[in-house]
């Protein structure tokens, strides 16, 4: 026995089942199963090992400035100083929580792929038909199939009976596959493989016979799964920028360390001094709080995005969004509505195209009365040669739920809009006879009595169906069809097609009595349908605005070539001449491709038949062109991709359960629309992060130079560690939570997405980080010197006057964080309910530190006069002036230049 097969959709059916050592008729035997089961093993896939609730605590842990925080720990214990090492320790599990409680739900994707595993099957061994799990299955079973089953692994059919499969979950071809148990060329794509069936698809139609020819890896399902697998998780460009400022503190702070070390070494200090003092300095470096104000930050956005039907599972990927250069999005179920809708009517006089309004069928105005007629005879046929069923919980009229052929489905519905009531039409046209759809005859009749006589009913291929037609109906009258209408006809339908349309035709005859073996002559042809599914109503608009942020949507689909550039241009995708499209068959493999293939990917918008492996290599040649790529998508085939991506966006509704536990993003309502707004909020929370970042830099920098500088001159009034610490935690971080839960910049949607490989600290920013840090330190050390020299102060309570004076003006400082043209006092801080909360929290806890002895004692406090307190204050002032009077000049330079 050979097994796997190469290529068994290009073997004669007889080929296959004696290659893999079977019978057509009864199966192989129960011992043989045995056999193979222990020779192939079950078929499940290999079970992904599930990260431990522990491990994703760990996770939490795996950053430098945690890494430095505990450094810091392990330091302040040495020296023996219990209450800092608390301090510290506590800092790092509070970050680890929230970050653990928000990311927990973020498994495996394997989980979906296992519930879809585990299901009973048919199998016929021995020539018997029994029901087994599905993981008891071997290469070479005989399964039938009838509709409504779930297909439990690939194989090659050697019977079919109208079968027809819904792989839309597998190939994004949203129309059913219509299988045939014919061979195929070699290269022919999953999509085309019309005599296979795959695992995890569902039949919906007719029955069959399959010989199984790939379980567990060896499946189509099974190959997907190792993708997603093997599709590593990439670092956000977020954590990536906040680690490498981490390391720039780092280095800020051994630079300063070290020129402290020196200079305290020349000076003579004590040892201890300039230890004490040098971990004062790493205190003071340390941004204890970014870590804890970037997750509740994001974790506020993921609070805010739910509300927009946008479920975030991953915390990182809130500001990602709003970085995203290049949305991938799939087209069934995502721009369309993954249902069937008749969209054109061709007849003899004319084409119409019709819409259906509150259930109620439209036609557009000027259509002639020989079209109403034809179109009237072409719906009564498209319901009586039609297998379709009333669906057991279908209530009244506009309810009515018919399952089935989806094709078959919409023409019921579009019947019932017209008015038709096909209930009492099927009881008057009693089906006396039929002749069965099969890809031999590419066609379907039906045959009825009536009190009236015999009708026949026939729908299927335009071109086989007008090799039994002889007369065409216009309106009322009906002629011969020659060669000429026929060519015409013809060329018709091959406009339709290429449109993108799926074009059946429609004949009848009617007698006084029909022959049931001879009723497919001499028939009458009345008109074409084209179906469609049609794009969302939103998605035009959510494309425009996407377009207007610098962002280029990109349609990736296993769909037709010439059905995806409609929808493209339906909705906004390309321009209407546009007729650039890639489909699989011709994207050369990830290893093969060249400068210009590459060039050629990123200059598209339409990819077509594309395979899950291919959707992968697309999103990776936009990341190396430096994009962040979102990528949505509903189906098992999106699952690779959704995962390779910057952003994996599934779809909440439509979307599989293995969609929806790989991607990052999930929405709710399955709106395009929201993904635009989803981006909108992701700029806004970056530019928050931003705000808070440099309002923390910049009060750490100044704690750095202000150790550095009172070490040097004044070393009694030098801040303490824990003093530090106290700030970093109390009145750094209340004020940068607040600037991160602001409301943002209302017109982020009319820049392009900034560079993804620009830090959240610019050079300019840098710059204006020192201008800030400089002014904060002058106003601490002219505080300190005047108490010095003029209030004749001693080392404690000037320790106390930079203690306070720093305070203050970091909590000033938050004000500084206003847009550049903004009023000092009408503006996006000021009117930041959370600024104020802030601001009243962090005063009231610096008085009570003073007022509470046993918090004086532990921070090295003392109770001070009120001169004292009125000097600190004004001075804490000083930066907040000078700053807003360089904003307003510089704003004016800006404006003349």
């Amino acid at each position: 026995m050979k097994y796997p097969l190469d290529h068994p959709f290009s073997l004669a059916a007889e080929d296959v089942v004696k290659q893999i050592q079977t019978d057509i008729h009864k199966g192989i035997s129960q011992n043989e199963a045995v056999k193979r089961s222990e020779m192939y093993g079950p078929n499940i896939f290999k079970r992904q090992k599930q990260k431990s609730l522990w491990w994703i605590m760990l996770v939490q842990f795996k950053s430098p400035i945690v890494y430095l925080l505990f450094f810091g720990a392990v330091v302040s214990l040495y020296f023996k100083d219990v209450l800092e090492t608390i301090a510290i320790l506590v800092v790092i599990v509070i970050n680890a929580l929230i970050g653990f409680f928000m990311e927990m739900q973020a498994r495996s994707s394997m989980n979906a792929l296992k519930k879809m595993d585990i299901i009973l099957a048919r199998v016929i061994r021995e020539g018997k038909t029994r029901a087994i799990p599905s993981e008891q299955l071997v290469p070479g079973d005989l399964v039938p199939l009838e509709a409504g089953d779930i297909i439990p692994a690939d194989g090659r059919l050697v019977v079919v009976n109208r079968l027809q499969c819904d792989e839309s979950s597998l190939t994004g071809e949203s129309l059913p596959s219509d299988k045939a148990i014919d061979a195929l060329k070699e290269g022919t794509v999953i999509g085309d493989q019309h005599n296979m069936v795959f695992k995890g698809t569902s039949v919906i139609n007719g029955n069959g016979k399959m010989v199984i020819t790939g379980i567990a890896a060896q499946t189509q399902l099974g190959t997907i799964s190792s993708l997603v697998a093997s599709a590593a998780d990439t670092i956000t460009p977020l954590d990536k920028k906040l680690n490498k400022l981490s390391r720039k503190l780092i280095w800020i702070t051994l630079g300063m360390t070290a020129i402290f070390a020196v200079t305290g070494f020349i000076q003579g200090k004590a040892l201890l001094t300039i230890i004490e003092t040098s971990i004062a300095l790493a205190v003071a470096a340390i941004p204890e709080g970014l870590p804890i104000v970037a997750t509740v930050a994001l974790s506020y956005g993921m609070l805010l995005m739910a509300k927009r039907n946008a479920i975030v599972k991953k915390l990182s990927s809130v500001e990602t969004l709003g970085s995203t250069g290049v949305i991938l999005t799939d087209k069934t179920g995502t721009l369309t509505e993954n249902k069937i809708h008749a969209d054109t009517f061709a007849f003899p006089d004319e084409n119409v195209k019709v819409h259906i309004e509150d259930h109620v069928l439209k036609f557009p105005e000027g259509v002639i009365k020989s079209s109403v007629e034809n179109f009237n005879k072409l719906l009564l046929t498209g319901i009586l040669c039609n297998d379709a069923v009333l669906s057991p919980n279908a209530k009244n009229k506009d309810n009515t739920k018919y399952s089935g052929d989806p094709v078959e489905v919409a023409l019921f519905q579009i019947a019932i809009a017209a008015g038709l009531d096909t209930a009492v039409l099927l009881k008057q046209y009693v089906r006396i006879g039929e002749v069965p759809f099969s890809s031999e005859i590419m066609m379907m009749g039906t045959l009825h009595r009536t009190p009236a006589g015999d009708f026949a009913a026939a729908k299927g291929s335009v071109e086989q169906l007008l090799e039994k037609c002889s007369n065409v109906q216009s309106g009322a009258h009906i002629k011969v069809l020659d060669s000429k209408e026929k060519k015409e006809i013809l060329s018709k339908s091959e406009q339709m097609a290429t449109s993108g349309l799926r074009v059946l035709a429609f004949a009848y005859r009617s007698a006084k009595s029909l022959d049931a073996k001879d009723f497919m002559n001499n028939l009458t042809y009345i008109g074409m349908a084209g179906f469609l599914d049609p794009p969302r109503t939103d998605i035009k608009g959510a494309i425009l605005n996407c377009r207007n942020a610098g962002i280029k949507v990109v349609m990736i689909t296993g769909d037709h070539p010439q059905t995806a550039l409609n929808i493209a241009r339906k909705v906004g995708l390309i321009e209407q001449d546009n007729q650039k499209v890639i489909t699989g068959k011709e994207l050369p493999k990830s290893d093969s491709l060249t400068k210009e293939w590459r060039q050629r990917i990123l200059d598209t918008a339409v990819f077509a038949r594309a395979s899950p492996k291919q959707k992968l290599e697309i999103a990776d040649v936009f990341q190396q062109d430096g994009f962040i790529v979102a990528m949505t998508g509903d189906g098992v085939n999106d699952a690779p991709a959704l995962k390779k991506a910057d952003v994996g966006i599934a779809m909440g509704i439509r979307g599989t359960q293995v969609a929806k536990e790989t991607a990052s993003i999930i929405l709710k309502d399955d709106s395009f629309t929201s993904i635009a707004e989803a981006v909108a909020h992701g700029r806004e929370i970056f530019q928050n992060i931003q705000k808070f970042v440099v309002y923390l830099v910049s009060c750490n920098l100044s704690e750095i130079f202000i150790v550095t500088i009172l070490g040097i001159v004044m070393p009694g009034a030098t801040l303490l560690p824990l003093q530090i610490l106290f700030l970093n935690m109390v009145t750094d971080i209340f004020p940068a939570l607040a600037l991160g839960l602001g409301s943002g910049d209302q017109t982020v949607m009319q820049r392009p997405p900034r560079d993804p490989k620009m830090n959240i600290i610019t050079n300019k920013k840098w710059l204006t980080i020192a201008l800030y840090s400089a002014s904060i330190t002058a106003a601490v050390i002219i505080a300190v010197v005047y108490c010095k020299e003029v209030l004749h102060s001693d080392d404690r309570t000037c320790n106390n006057v930079a203690f306070i004076t720093l305070t203050f003006t970091q909590l000033f400082h938050v004000f500084n964080m206003s847009s550049a043209g903004d009023q000092l006092l009408n503006n996006e801080i000021t009117r930041n309910k959370f600024v104020w909360i802030a601001l009243i929290i962090c005063s009231s806890l610096t008085f009570m530190v003073f007022a509470v002895p046993g918090m004086r004692l532990v921070l090295g406090l003392s109770v001070l006069s009120l001169k004292i307190w009125i000097v600190t204050i004004i001075v804490s002032l000083l930066p907040l002036i000078t700053i807003q009077i360089y904003k307003a000049f510089s704003g004016k330079q800006q404006a003349k230049a």
